[in-house]
C-alpha cells in the first residue's frame, strides 16, 4: 500500500510543477494570452490577471487634447491640418495629439470662413469660438 501512496506523490508533485493552474497566468497585452481572454474583456482597462497594481497591464492610452467649436453653423466644414475632419454638427468636441495644429472652418460652397493654429496640450480642452 506505501507503493502506491508515493507514486501517487509523485504524480501529484510532478503535475504541481509542470501543469501551473490557472490563477498564475498573467495578462500581457499582446502576449501568448491576448488581450480578448484573460485581460480587459473580465476586468476593465487598467487590470490585469491580478487586479491593479500588479505591474501586468503594459499598454497605455496615448494622451491626446480636445478641441471644442462652438458656432451656430453646424454645417460648417472642419479641416484639421489641411485634412477634411467633418462638420463641426458631427464633431462637436474632437480629440487631437498635443501639439500644434491647424484648424480651418469652411462654408457648405467651401470658401474659408475661419483659420486658427491651436496648441493642443494633454488633458485639456482648446476652445474655439468664431
Amino acid at each position: 500500500m506505501t507503493r502506491y501512496w508515493k507514486q501517487g506523490l509523485m504524480i501529484l508533485i510532478a503535475l504541481a510543477i509542470f501543469v501551473p493552474g490557472a490563477s498564475a497566468r498573467p495578462y500581457f497585452v499582446g502576449g501568448f494570452y491576448g488581450p480578448g481572454f484573460y485581460g480587459p474583456a473580465y476586468y476593465g482597462p487598467g487590470y490585469g490577471w491580478y487586479g491593479p497594481g500588479w505591474g501586468y497591464e503594459v499598454a497605455t492610452r496615448p494622451a491626446t487634447g480636445k478641441v471644442k467649436i462652438e458656432t451656430k453653423m453646424k454645417d460648417a466644414m472642419v479641416y484639421v491640418d489641411g485634412g477634411y475632419a467633418g462638420t463641426v454638427g458631427t464633431l462637436k468636441t474632437f480629440q487631437l495629439r498635443p501639439g500644434t495644429h491647424d484648424i480651418e472652418l469652411r462654408t457648405h460652397d467651401g470658401r474659408s470662413f475661419y483659420q486658427e493654429r491651436v496648441d493642443v496640450i494633454a488633458g485639456k480642452t482648446a476652445k474655439l469660438v468664431p
